[in-house]
């Protein structure tokens, strides 16, 4: 054999060789890249879940201090309220000793009908002034005892009055809306 077809004879095997170990190599480099693209589906649907799951918690937080500053919210707006209507009562509690007064002035007498018609006059603005804030003024004479509105300071054996009823009032009870502001000062039938 001569040089030229020891060549020729070792191109043919080379490329016999090289065409075979192509065709398994490429049918290796399909399954080694289905491989890596299952891999990495496998992979990035891990890392989906993990996110969906992390965003799912900050929802859930988000939702949670939604809720939190909404209870927050009603809280200081019932304090609010509360401060306020306190404030209120306090301020009228120190005005009802003018209304005691006006009461006492009213159930005197007077000789001079123009200075009685100046008081009846004041009385009756100050009554409208106390209305327009929602007070009221109750007197419960002839009413059942009742130790929640009225507070007695002693008993009377009155005949004319069933027991434990209201049979005198010394002093008028004043209510804000349905919160008492000062009790009823009465005597009750024993």
């Amino acid at each position: 054999m001569t040089d030229e077809e020891l060549k020729d004879l070792m191109q043919e095997d080379a490329s016999e060789a090289e065409t075979v170990p192509e065709e398994e190599t490429d049918d290796a480099l399909q399954e080694s890249e289905e491989d890596d693209k299952s891999m990495r589906k496998k992979e990035l649907k891990a890392a989906l879940e993990q996110k969906e799951k992390e965003l799912a918690e900050q929802k859930d937080q988000h939702l949670r201090l939604m809720a939190e500053y909404q209870n927050y919210r009603n809280r200081t707006t019932e304090e609010k309220k509360k401060i306020y209507g306190d404030a209120k009562a306090d301020c009228i509690r120190e005005l009802l000793d003018v209304a005691d007064t006006f009461d006492r002035a009213m159930e005197a007498e007077c000789a001079d009908e123009t200075y009685k018609k100046g008081v009846e006059l004041t009385y009756g603005k100050f009554q409208k002034a106390l209305e327009k804030l929602g007070i009221t003024a109750f007197s419960p004479l002839g009413e059942e005892f009742d130790p929640n509105l009225h507070n007695a300071i002693r008993q009377v054996e009155d005949g004319d009055f069933e027991e434990n009823t209201v049979c005198e009032v010394y002093q008028k009870g004043y209510v804000l809306g349905d919160r008492l502001i000062r009790p009823a000062v009465v005597a009750v039938k024993a």
